[in-house]
């Protein structure tokens, strides 16, 4: 990374607590809109390379549920959210209440499309709203647009403008806990956060800890 744009520990600490205020926010929208209860957390965020993104998700030709949006406003960059298919199949299977739901179907029940859509509003909305809120920014994300496919090819195209800066990505892990008639569950998925360069600067300098 460059050096203009040199990333810390605090940086991090600083978007883990972020990033947790946002996942309670996200817990108690999911909560309402399945009717029971639900927790998330944020038990890490790290700058990892190109390389150790791909395999914190499986490999880069792991198939996976991937929610990619723009950030847009006084900041500008790109998030991706990603589940294993297999968690992702079962997390939706319990949202819509059809057990049968497959994201390997061809063509994908559209209720399934739409609730996984929901799922990322509500998550990457909660956390750029607690972003917006401890920076004060204006921040806002476009409409998520769902892919099935390997993680090579649904998060290639967002480090285009990135890697001209940088060879780094900021990982927020996220865990979804669930209380159901089943007992608990839980859903680890990964949010990868690219902002473009001069967005470094204006989040770091709007918290005060450039």
């Amino acid at each position: 990374m460059s050096s203009d744009n040199q990333i810390t520990d605090m940086h991090l600490d600083v978007l883990k607590e972020i990033g947790n205020i946002g996942a309670a926010h996200a817990a108690t929208s999911l909560s309402q809109l399945l009717d029971r209860k639900i927790e998330m957390l944020v038990p890490n965020v790290r700058l990892v390379s190109f390389d150790e993104m791909f395999e914190l998700a499986g490999g880069p030709e792991k198939i996976v549920a991937g929610i990619f949006l723009r950030i847009e406003g006084d900041l500008s960059g790109s998030m991706f959210f990603v589940l294993p298919i297999e968690s992702a199949n079962e997390f939706i299977q319990r949202m819509i209440g059809d057990p049968s739901f497959d994201f390997g179907a061809n063509p994908i029940p559209e209720m399934g499309v739409s609730a996984m859509q929901e799922l990322g509003n509500i998550l990457s909305g909660s956390y750029l709203s607690s972003l917006s809120d401890f920076t004060k920014l204006n921040i806002y994300p476009t409409v998520p647009s769902l892919s099935v496919d390997m993680v090579g090819a649904i998060v290639s195209f967002g480090l285009i403008e990135v890697s001209h800066y940088s060879d780094e990505v900021i990982v927020i892990d996220t865990r979804i806990n669930e209380d159901n008639e089943d007992g608990s569950s839980s859903v680890d998925g990964h949010f990868f956060l690219l902002p473009d360069p001069p967005s470094y600067i204006t989040i770091f300098r709007s918290l005060g800890v450039m």
